[in-house]
C-alpha cells in the first residue's frame, strides 16, 4: 500500500529515483517492474506490474463507448524496469503529456502512483483546499 508525498527531481535524461521506502515494495511485488500511463487529471499514474495488469483488465472490458478512454490509459502506457539505483525513465512523450520537466510531486494512492509536475500540484492542491470540501467527507471528523 503506497501512501505519502515525496518531492523528487528529475535527472537530465528524464530519470525518477523512487524514494527508498517504496523500492522494496515495488522489487518484492512486481520484480521492479512497473508501468506508466496518463491520467485524465494531467498527471501521470505508477503502477507496479501486477496492479497495472489488474488496473488493464478492467479499461479493455469497457464497453466501445469508452473506446477513448482506452486509448488515453492502454495507448500510453510505457513498460519499464527500476534499475540497479531505483531509478526508472519516464518517457519524453508522457513527461510532455504531464507538462514534467525537472520538479515533481510523486504521491502514494494505495495500488499505484500519481506524478505531478510540482508547480501545478501545489496550485490545484491550493485550489482544492480553498474550495469545499466534497460531501463523501461528512461522516468524517477533522
Amino acid at each position: 500500500m503506497f501512501q505519502g508525498a515525496s518531492s523528487v527531481s528529475l535527472d537530465a535524461k528524464g530519470r525518477l529515483s523512487v524514494p527508498t521506502r517504496h523500492r522494496d515494495v515495488i522489487s518484492a511485488t512486481a520484480n521492479n517492474q512497473i508501468t506508466i500511463t496518463r491520467h485524465p487529471h494531467g498527471c501521470l499514474m505508477i503502477f507496479p506490474r501486477p496492479e497495472w495488469e489488474k488496473f488493464r483488465d478492467r479499461i479493455a472490458a469497457l464497453p466501445m463507448d469508452a473506446q477513448w478512454w482506452k486509448r488515453i490509459f492502454m495507448g500510453n502506457a510505457m513498460d519499464v524496469e527500476l534499475d540497479g539505483t531505483g531509478r526508472v525513465l519516464v518517457s519524453p512523450e508522457l513527461r510532455a503529456a504531464a507538462g514534467i520537466e525537472r520538479e515533481t510531486m510523486l504521491l502514494g494512492m494505495g495500488n499505484h502512483f500519481e506524478l505531478w509536475d510540482k508547480a501545478t500540484y501545489e496550485a490545484k492542491e491550493a485550489e482544492a483546499m480553498r474550495g469545499q470540501m466534497p460531501d463523501v467527507f461528512k461522516d468524517f471528523s477533522f
